[in-house]
């Protein structure tokens, strides 16, 4: 043989180049495997192996209601992955996985002559689950022209390591929990969450085969999308089953002729229940893990590090507070509409559109090219197109064009609920509005709107810690204050200058001229006092007009204080998460309730505060839970309305829980068309009257729905037994000694307001 070499020059050359190819390989391979196109982890590093993994939001229910991650993943054991899942797998990826040593050498060579030799960048394939794990772990970079013969060679020296660290079954595990899945889903634990709402373990044959059949190309194969596209590449992972005798021949038949049924559940921060909630969470979350370290020193990191937040949220009554929301605010938003017609301020109003327009991306782009305003305006008022809207029920197609879309939402009325557990402040329910995809303002935790009347018993509160009697008189008649502001009454009320109604009746009706008498006795800096001592934070301006709530506060701040009159006296700060748990269950940090340990004023005021606003329910303002709803839960209450109709409130009161609902626009600019429409009790109340509704119907809840308010002490009873108004004789306040009647005398604009009244004077608005 080496004689026929010698003498064959042709040989020679054959020989000499297999060889030079051969030293080629081998300094290639070399230049790889130490690292001159880039470190490869060394055994070490893949005993140390860790995974980006996503934390998971609990409910207090347990339930899982988010998630953050940069890559949607979630790892189990291999105890956790059925049979027919790893049977799945195998046949369809990797039928030698348990035989060879993770790396297919004839693959290897096949990539290596095909790609180099044949310039065949197409070729490829046979990769064990060993090499695709390496993939999934390290990714593959971009080298160029040699690319592909790089990363493959990168991912045997990784796999070969990766088999000497683990065994066969650590390795399948390890697959399972980084390989990508459609809709930006990795690890099969997450998959199957998402596509079936079921955890791994549970997963069905069928189910499995769809998620495996996945693997080959997860978007073609995406179920949610391409729902028959999937179904046929399931059926292909079935056959090879039954090839490999996984599956008889009936368990295949049995499969393949089951329709293909999802259960997705959506967990991006747009969809899902709680979107506004969860924003929230995470904006928490990022301050409060800066300050906890892992065991590298190093912060947590609310989307790697797999960690558990449990929350104090009840998944169910979330839910059952996002229908009564969204419910409520289709059919007001239909009537807010009807209302305007064709006129309504967003179609009119140039300057409301301007401002939002201001605000978008297309605004910032002209105006750096120079653009006036009127220019922009006529150029962003051209190319009508296609454009997805939101729309109660189901998205829908306009066609218009980037003002049209502006205007467009610039009409909807939006919302904020809070409920909590008053005792502790503990958050059960949180809607931060209509639809997060579309309206990222968050009025639960960003919005400070005027409070209107639900500011009213703070007042009446400061005015029983003063010393005013519940039975106190007050007349109804219009009274102009330093500055020229002279409050007046909705409805009836005021149609007679001589009646005197007491506070009782005053609050639960919400008569505006007595709230601000009671805050001007009581003494304008004793209610901003009491305000701040029942969980008011926020700035109180020193007018009079305070006590119809003129001041801006935030929805949270109010339910604060509505929680004290039912938490004897003493406000509790809304609170919504309990602990934060690293991905093995230990407890890294806990969060307890913040209660005020001292009560914010009595205990004899608290009482009579609840039969005031009972009242209101019952007789007043919001008696439409008992006669439109048919509520015959114990509810205290109270409504509120802004001037121009702007904003409408109610204030939901039961002995174990707290609810309040906010509705308005986020433009202030743009109120409700009338007092009918816009009014507290008709825009705010109904969302609080459904979700009680929904609550009655769960015996889940019969805790806080069938809760009862204790009985007044017999003191509270004898303070309110009077009458709720009385004729007022004019003549006796003025002249006869104000001691020896209920009704203190008024100031002398009262009295000059009675004798314009008396001759017909009226002073202009």
């Amino acid at each position: 043989m080496l004689e026929r070499i010698k003498n064959s020059p042709k040989l020679k050359w054959v020989i000499r180049i297999i060889l030079a190819l051969a030293a080629i390989f081998v300094l290639f391979f070399a230049a790889i495997y130490f690292g001159l196109f880039g470190k490869i982890p060394s055994t070490k590093d893949l005993s140390e192996l860790k995974q980006n993994e996503a934390t998971q939001v609990l409910s207090a229910d347990g339930n899982l209601i988010g998630k953050y991650y940069i890559f949607d993943r979630q790892p189990i054991t291999y105890e956790q992955i059925p049979q027919n899942l790893t049977n799945a797998l195998l046949a369809t990826e990797d039928i030698r996985f348990f035989e060879h040593d993770g790396i297919d050498n004839r693959s290897l060579m096949r990539v290596f002559v095909k790609s180099i030799l044949l310039q065949d960048r197409s070729s490829g394939g046979g990769s064990t689950l060993t090499l695709q794990l390496a993939k999934n772990l390290y990714g593959r970079k971009d080298y160029g022209y040699l690319g592909i013969v790089i990363n493959k060679l990168q991912e045997s020296i990784i796999a070969s390591r990766l088999e000497d660290v683990y065994d066969k079954k650590e390795i399948l595990t390890l697959y399972l929990n980084t390989v990508p899945f459609s809709d930006n889903t990795f690890g099969i634990e997450s998959a199957s969450m998402k596509f079936f709402n079921k955890h791994t373990k549970d997963l069905k044959l069928e189910e499995s085969s769809v998620l495996v059949g996945m693997l080959k190309a997860s978007h073609y194969y995406n179920p949610r999308l391409f729902p028959e596209r999937s179904k046929l590449r399931r059926d292909v992972v079935l056959v090879q089953m039954k090839k490999y005798k996984f599956i008889s021949e009936e368990q295949m038949v049995k499969a393949k002729t089951s329709p293909l049924e999802l259960d997705y559940q959506y967990y991006g921060h747009d969809q899902g229940i709680a979107p506004y909630f969860r924003e929230q969470l995470r904006k928490d979350l990022t301050k409060i893990l800066d300050t906890l370290k892992n065991n590298r020193e190093e912060p947590y990191n609310i989307y790697r590090d797999g960690l558990i937040v449990r929350t104090t949220l009840d998944s169910k009554m979330q839910q059952l507070a996002e229908q009564a929301v969204n419910k409520h605010m289709a059919e007001l938003q239909t009537a807010h509409e009807k209302s305007y017609g064709t006129k309504g301020p967003w179609i009119t109003n140039n300057a409301i559109l301007l401002d939002a327009l201001k605000r978008t991306a297309q605004y910032k782009k002209l105006q750096e090219k120079g653009h006036s305003d009127k220019e922009i305006l006529s150029i962003l008022d051209k190319n009508p197109h296609e454009i997805e809207v939101f729309n109660y029920g189901k998205n829908k197609v306009i066609k218009g064009t980037v003002l049209d879309s502006i205007r467009y939402y610039q009409k909807f009325l939006n919302a904020g609920f809070m409920a909590v557990t008053p005792k502790t402040g503990a958050v059960m329910a949180w809607v931060g509005g209509v639809d997060f995809e579309h309206f990222k303002y968050d009025h639960v935790a960003q919005s400070k709107r005027q409070v209107g009347s639900t500011f009213k018993p703070i007042v009446y509160t400061a005015a029983l810690e003063s010393g005013i009697e519940p039975c106190s008189y007050f007349s109804i008649n219009e009274v102009t204050y330093p500055g020229g502001w002279t409050p007046k009454n909705s409805g009836s009320y005021g149609d007679d200058p001589f009646m005197n109604y007491n506070m009782k009746t005053a609050l639960s009706n919400s008569i505006n001229t007595i709230a601000v008498k009671v805050l001007m006795e009581t003494g304008i800096s004793n209610v901003i006092n009491q305000a701040h001592k029942m969980g008011i934070e926020s700035d109180l301006p020193k007018v009079p007009s305070i006590a119809l709530g003129t001041a801006e506060i935030s929805l949270k701040e109010m339910t604060k204080v509505y929680t004290s009159f039912v938490n004897d006296a003493k406000p509790s700060t809304p609170y919504y998460i309990t602990s934060i748990e690293d991905g093995q269950g230990n407890v890294l940090v806990e969060f307890k309730p913040e209660v005020q340990k001292s009560p914010a004023y009595s205990e004899q005021n608290r009482e009579i505060m609840i039969e005031m606003m009972k009242a209101t329910v019952n007789e007043g303002t919001a008696t439409r839970l008992r006669s439109t709803y048919g509520l015959k839960n114990d509810i205290a209450g109270k409504t509120g309305t802004t001037q121009s109709n702007k904003d409408g409130w109610f204030v939901g009161i039961t002995p174990k829980m707290v609810a309040i609902t906010w509705v308005g626009t986020d433009d202030p600019r743009i109120g409700f068309r009338n007092t009918r429409i816009g009014q507290g009790a008709n825009s705010a109340l109904p969302v609080f009257a459904l979700f009680i509704q929904a609550l009655n119907k769960d015996s889940d809840f019969d805790g806080i729905t069938k809760a009862r308010f204790g009985s007044p002490s017999s003191q509270v009873t004898a303070m309110m037994d009077c009458e709720s108004s009385s004729r007022d004789n004019f003549f006796s306040r003025i002249f006869n000694n104000p001691d020896k009647s209920k009704v203190k005398k008024d100031n002398k604009k009262e009295k000059k307001g009675f004798f314009k009244k008396l001759f017909g004077k009226k002073k202009k608005d």
